[in-house]
């Protein structure tokens, strides 16, 4: 179904009755996992059935925005993985900081979630949400039932996820940083024990790994609660000087000082992705190619900004610089090296080697200005301090602005056609 006019949309909305409402089965759609043979498996929604979630995610949205856990980052009004990072950049870069980390990855968590704990606790219609969770789904034209899980694809489930994994900053603390009268504040905390969550991933901060186990027991007591278990397999203790992955970064200790750069299989991810590319559209146009990189480009880049990239930027540049080489050799394999850096590769600006049209040039990773993100005020909501927030974007905007201008690429004008 879809709903081309106002009229179509106007209609759509007048059949959104709550007392009459009953899903339709989703369809199961899967989609690649970076690096895995398995599929991981979509529940795509109906466009009536997206509208009666967005009319409950109104409801429900401010409610989970005011009882949420501070340090949940992921599927949240203003809030990002660059925010996450801050938060952990704060929590791990001093000399007193904690020095053991544990890496919690929750089992197939939007698959799994227990029914009956989202309908008693989760504060929303309950006939609406039991529509939503039991509406089945259809796989190769079978229908089959859905038990347990919030399936992914739906426009309100991210939000059931974090209403079901938020307590466990409030466990943490009661535990680990409160008083014998019950009143929590940073210095009973004498374990450093410090919680970061985006969505289904988290970490958890101590000073020694025996903490850490006995803390790796209590999360699983709450996540059996919640018909969820911790992976096994990833679900691990680091010390901070071996480092640890987290959100697409490295995280890791260099003689005493915190770097955080792009994961090694961040980089392949990104590799892999502008080669796949290449080799797509390998009888394509120049102009066509460039904007196909450099969506891939500008995206990667601009997600890690916050980072100590730069050293990163340049080898994916090199690494696409060598593709290209190899993709216009092929086009033309009798024709010389120099004829054919001329027809692809001209002068711009102070660089001889500028891959570019007329009307198209390829954007160079190194030209994204390193530019660290302000702390966010955890404290904030952004149903009430829309001003806070408004403010805080435009500052960062106005952070990598200064930055950019001050570049050679600006300096130059390398980017003007």
């Amino acid at each position: 179904m879809v709903w081309e006019t106002d009229e179509d949309k106007s209609k759509a909305i007048e059949k959104l009755d709550t007392s009459k409402y009953h899903a339709q089965p989703l369809r199961r759609v899967y989609i690649e996992k970076y690096g895995k043979k398995e599929k991981r498996p979509l529940g795509i929604p109906t466009m009536q059935d997206r509208a009666m979630q967005g009319l409950m995610l109104l409801a429900l949205e401010p409610v989970a925005e005011t009882t949420a856990d501070r340090v949940s980052f992921g599927f949240r009004r203003n809030r990002s993985a660059q925010d996450a990072m801050e938060y952990i950049f704060k929590l791990l870069a001093r000399k007193t900081s904690p020095q053991w980390i544990l890496e919690g990855d929750i089992k197939g968590c939007f698959d799994h979630i227990s029914h009956e704990w989202m309908l008693g606790n989760i504060p929303t219609d309950k006939r609406i949400m039991r529509q939503f969770l039991k509406c089945g789904y259809v796989d190769r034209r079978t229908l089959f039932p859905t038990e347990e899980g919030s399936p992914q694809g739906g426009l309100i489930s991210p939000t059931y996820a974090n209403l079901t994994l938020d307590g466990m900053e409030e466990l943490l603390l009661k535990k680990y940083s409160a008083s014998s009268t019950g009143y929590t504040h940073p210095n009973y905390n004498k374990e450093k024990v410090h919680l970061c969550r985006y969505a289904d991933d988290f970490i958890v901060t101590a000073e020694n790994r025996e903490t850490l186990l006995e803390i790796q027991q209590t999360i699983e007591k709450f996540m059996e609660e919640r018909g969820l278990k911790l992976s096994d397999e990833k679900t691990v203790i680091t010390n901070i000087n071996d480092g640890f992955d987290f959100l697409g970064w490295n995280f890791r200790k260099f003689k005493g000082k915190l770097l955080i750069q792009p994961s090694r299989k961040s980089k392949q991810k990104v590799t892999k992705s502008l080669s796949r590319t290449i080799k797509y559209y390998h009888e394509a146009n120049q102009e066509l190619l460039i904007i196909k990189l450099n969506q891939i480009t500008r995206g990667w880049a601009e997600y890690h900004h916050c980072a100590c990239a730069k050293k990163t930027y340049a080898l994916i540049d090199h690494r696409l610089w060598e593709m290209l080489w190899k993709w216009a050799k092929r086009r033309h394999p009798r024709k010389g090296k120099k004829w054919i850096k001329n027809r692809y590769w001209h002068p711009k600006g102070n660089r001889e080697w500028s891959f570019r049209t007329d009307k198209a040039i390829l954007y160079q990773m190194m030209d994204m200005p390193i530019v660290r993100i302000r702390s966010l005020d955890l404290k904030k909501n952004p149903f009430l301090d829309g001003e806070y927030f408004e403010h805080r974007r435009k500052q960062h905007k106005k952070d990598k602005e200064t930055a950019y201008l001050s570049s050679t690429a600006a300096l130059s004008g390398y980017y003007a056609l």
